[in-house]
């Protein structure tokens, strides 16, 4: 694809380290994994994904894409010689999490591997902002500076690249943590150009009815979102849209979920979505009133990319407010939500105007090629520069020393515990 990428390396084995199985058609994780990996596949590189965790019936079949699949075990010395064996020359750890497990073993096995961190979002800025919001107090820096914050940061500062989805998490590193900017990379999502001729066969506003929201249920905000529809906005919507449903969808749908089904107040648990696609041009609205979390929402890219005005809060807008506005409105109380979500549901010029709208702004602000060129280009640049770059991260060989002493040594006694 790029001409420089030729001599990109010589060894050109990418091994992934997933944190679970990609599952594209349940959360956004999923489908930001596979675009990174198609990344490094477009580049010719032999992809492995590793992972310990149990595969569903949702996991994304890996093999049929050319990329071999392996089981690993935490604590347990089998991985050095798996890595040692496969000899990547770049690693690229699925969360912090996986990183604090196998970054040693890494680094011990197979020293010249380019470690790259895949943050998905801050963790520490998600747990923050919940934990704010379970004690009933406005989110601050204090809330930041956790344990969770801690381990992560170490991870970032272990790696040689790391990668920011949203600018609003760079600028968090940046400048309340003064990390190094030579080591994060803001990396968004990477989407294909959505043409005019194919955004024109969208279902039009006469041809939608109703309102969705979408969310893997195992991630708390998702959950505490509908939560929040069901007792709070969605009454006050139904009060001027008495004939309105909501259609809510989403993997993992437990019994507290299946509960807020009710059929006389238009409040419809559908489950897990097949097609989100299809789900979001048939309905009329897009809602995500969501009050904690972090990252970039990838509910709110799928109701966009299908031509479906989104209603969603601050938290939900963060890292891609001009979209936002540009395709939907941003509302933090429920009286706000309603009105405006109200408003474009009735409106259609205003619905013309924001669905229209997502075209080219979407185009722009995710643009696969531009974004897929950065990355090759970033660890291009780590892989000319590594010595370099590692002696000038002293905080993080400092931090990788630590971690060789302590969870290195922790994890070969719960192995010898365990064996």
């Amino acid at each position: 694809m790029y001409r420089y990428m030729h001599e990109f390396v010589a060894n050109k084995k990418l091994l992934v380290i997933g944190y679970v199985w990609p599952e594209p058609k349940s959360s956004a994780a999923g489908s930001r994994m596979l675009q990174l990996i198609d990344v490094f596949l477009s580049e010719n590189y032999d992809v492995t994904f590793a992972s310990p965790c149990a595969k569903t019936d949702n996991a994304f079949h890996l093999n049929a894409i050319g990329v071999s699949q392996q089981t690993i075990a935490l604590n347990n010395s089998s991985f050095d010689a798996f890595i040692k064996t496969l000899n990547p020359s770049a690693v690229l750890f699925d969360r912090f999490m996986m990183e604090e497990q196998f970054g040693w073993r890494v680094a011990e096995q197979c020293p010249k591997a380019v470690r790259i961190l895949d943050t998905e979002d801050l963790h520490f800025l998600r747990k923050g902002r919940q934990q704010a919001f379970k004690v009933g107090k406005s989110f601050n820096k204090t809330h930041l500076f956790s344990d969770i914050a801690k381990r992560e940061i170490a991870s970032i500062y272990r790696c040689d690249l790391s990668l920011i989805i949203s600018k609003a998490e760079m600028e968090i590193l940046a400048n309340t943590f003064k990390v190094d900017k030579s080591l994060l990379l803001y990396l968004p999502f990477m989407i294909d150009d959505i043409l005019e001729i194919d955004f024109a066969k969208f279902p039009k506003f006469e041809e939608r009815n109703h309102f969705v929201t979408i969310g893997n249920f195992l991630h708390e905000p998702n959950y505490n979102a509908v939560l929040y529809l069901k007792e709070t906005i969605w009454p006050l919507i139904r009060k001027q849209l008495p004939k309105a449903e909501l259609h809510v969808y989403g993997a993992y749908v437990s019994e507290k979920v299946n509960q807020l089904h009710n059929v006389k107040q238009g409040f419809l648990i559908k489950g897990f979505a097949d097609d989100v696609n299809e789900v979001m041009q048939n309905a009329k609205v897009c809602l995500a009133p969501i009050r904690f979390g972090a990252g970039l929402k990838g509910k709110l890219v799928d109701a966009m990319q299908n031509g479906t005005p989104v209603v969603t809060t601050s938290i939900g807008a963060e890292g891609m407010e001009e979209l936002i506005n540009t395709c939907g409105c941003i509302a933090d109380t429920p009286e706000d939500f309603t009105e405006k979500t109200v408003n474009i549901y009735k409106n259609k010029l205003l619905w013309d105007e924001k669905s229209a709208g997502t075209n080219p702004v979407l185009n722009q602000f995710f643009n696969k090629n531009k974004y897929r060129k950065v990355l090759v280009e970033a660890i291009q640049n780590t892989l000319n520069h590594l010595n370099e770059k590692r002696q000038n991260n002293f905080v993080g060989q400092m931090l990788m020393h630590h971690s060789l002493q302590s969870t290195k040594y922790l994890s070969k006694w719960i192995e010898e515990k365990n064996s």
